[in-house]
């Protein structure tokens, strides 16, 4: 069989066998009220002229009563939804699981093409597989949580950063947009912008000219990852400031959580909490500027710190973690290429 039909017919099979799978999986969501029912919520508030983030103004800042925490694209998109009809829950949440689907599906081969393309079909094979049957992955269809569709637009970002920096910036704010998990991951953005720009020439005027080159194309990569959250905020910054900025704060300042009764460095003290991710966070870009850290473990290392000192922390964070592992291994690949091996198929 030539090799592009094998291709073919191995993504078709992984896709196929996942969309069996994942579709099974959303029979076993039943139980009690899952996260996605409150974002439904939300989206109804809207639509009856209420603004979904006032709700904290009359509750307090460390419990959780399931405030809106995301910037406002989901509950926009959601809203739309219901005007073309589908109001009551249970159409509303059947129209959306395949919109997730579609994204889910959609990271496998993205995943696939990403080692595909470096002609390493077994690592394309392995990856899709690695994410499409993961535990975490399945969690993430079972509960119907969005974390699919931020996940997809930050892999594309990461994916055509080098070729493509603009039209990945643009992508990276979408998935902040969607859900901000991935916010650790601006500094990075912003020294892989600062690196694309030529080196600075030996001549002092030139010198001087190619530092200003780099820290205006900083200041526009900032603007441009900042764009999609901003413009999308607007209305509600306008409609009542304080709630939504309460509400967009409050992960950060809430009481400590998580799924699992695990142990967390300064978990019941908001002002020190966040010093182990900050150190951390530090250190990987520290190795990003040497050139010691690789585009895919940064993000990797990145979001295993969030995972590993965040004091709030769900099952489907870990989901976020996932697709990084074998893209790290790109990375290693990449700086350390197997010449002396034949080539796979």
């Amino acid at each position: 069989m030539p090799r592009k039909k094998i291709v073919v017919v191995c993504l078709f099979a992984i896709i196929a066998a996942a969309t069996i799978l994942h579709t099974e999986l959303w029979a076993y969501n039943t139980e009690g009220k899952k996260d996605i029912y409150y974002l439904w919520q939300d989206s109804r508030r809207l639509l009856a002229g209420e603004n979904p983030y006032a709700r904290i103004l009359s509750g307090g800042m460390a419990e959780n009563r399931k405030y809106p925490t995301y910037f406002p694209v989901f509950c926009l998109l959601s809203y739309l939804t219901h005007l073309l009809g589908l109001k009551d829950y249970s159409s509303w949440i059947y129209f959306w699981r395949h919109i997730f689907l579609i994204f889910n599906l959609g990271i496998g081969s993205l995943l696939f093409y990403v080692f595909y393309r470096q002609q390493r079909f077994v690592l394309a094979v392995f990856s899709a597989c690695f994410w499409l049957f993961s535990r975490w992955t399945m969690y993430v269809t079972r509960v119907s949580q969005i974390d699919f569709i931020p996940i997809f637009f930050l892999l594309l970002s990461l994916f055509l950063l080098r070729r493509h920096k603009w039209t990945a910036l643009l992508l990276f704010s979408l998935s902040l947009s969607v859900k901000q998990i991935a916010v650790f991951l601006v500094p990075i953005y912003l020294i892989w912008i600062w690196r694309s720009v030529e080196p600075e020439s030996v001549e002092p005027d030139k010198a001087r000219s190619k530092a200003l080159d780099k820290i205006k194309a900083v200041l526009l990569a900032a603007a441009v990852i900042i764009s999609i959250p901003l413009i999308t905020s607007l209305p509600f910054l306008i409609w009542n400031s304080e709630s939504f900025v309460k509400s967009i704060l409050f992960s950060a300042i809430r009481e400590g959580d998580d799924s699992f009764g695990s142990p967390s460095l300064f978990k019941d003290t908001v002002g020190l909490r966040l010093l182990p991710m900050l150190i951390l966070t530090i250190l990987i870009c520290f190795g990003v500027i040497r050139r010691q850290i690789g585009l895919y473990t940064s993000a990797l290392l990145t979001l295993s710190v969030f995972v590993n000192f965040n004091a709030v922390l769900f099952t489907q964070y870990f989901c976020w973690v996932v697709p990084f592992v074998p893209l790290a291994g790109s990375d290693f690949l990449d700086r350390h290429p197997q010449k002396d091996l034949p080539d796979t198929l």
